[in-house]
C-alpha cells in the first residue's frame, strides 16, 4: 500500500518521477522501483518525501489515512498518548473503549441540553 502512496502523492502534486528522483537523490529508474514496490525505499529518502509533501511517515507507510499523522496534528500530548494506547489494545478492548466514549458523549449532550433548557 505505501508504494501506492508514493505514486498518489506525486500525481496529486502534478509532479514527474524524474523531479522526485532528483529531490531524494536517486535515479528515476530507482524511484520508479520504489513506486512499484520492487525496491524498499530507504528511511532517509522517505523522510525527505514526507517533509516535501508535508505528510507523516505513517501516512507514506500506509499505517494511517491521516496525512498529518499524530505527531503533526493539533492534538494535545494527552490526546496523542490516548490514541497511541488505544491502537495497542485488542479489538475487544477497543470496542469497550468506544462504547464507553459513546456513553459519556451521550451523557454530556443530555447535560448540555438540560442546561440550555433551564437558561
Amino acid at each position: 500500500m505505501f508504494y501506492q502512496r508514493l505514486k498518489d502523492l506525486k500525481e496529486d502534486s502534478d509532479l514527474k518521477q524524474n523531479y522526485i528522483a532528483k529531490l531524494i537523490g536517486t535515479s528515476e529508474n530507482t524511484y520508479g522501483r520504489y513506486e512499484r514496490g520492487e525496491k524498499e525505499i530507504p528511511l532517509e529518502k522517505a523522510v525527505i518525501l514526507a517533509d516535501y509533501y508535508n505528510v507523516s511517515l505513517d501516512y507514506i507507510a500506509g499505517r494511517t489515512n491521516d496525512k498529518k499523522g499524530l505527531s503533526k496534528s493539533n492534538m494535545s500530548v494527552e490526546e496523542t498518548d490516548i490514541i497511541k494506547k488505544f491502537r495497542s489494545l485488542s479489538e475487544r478492548r477497543k470496542g469497550e473503549v468506544i462504547g464507553t466514549i459513546n456513553l459519556l458523549f451521550k451523557q454530556e449532550q443530555e447535560e448540555q441540553s438540560r442546561i440550555q433548557d433551564i437558561g
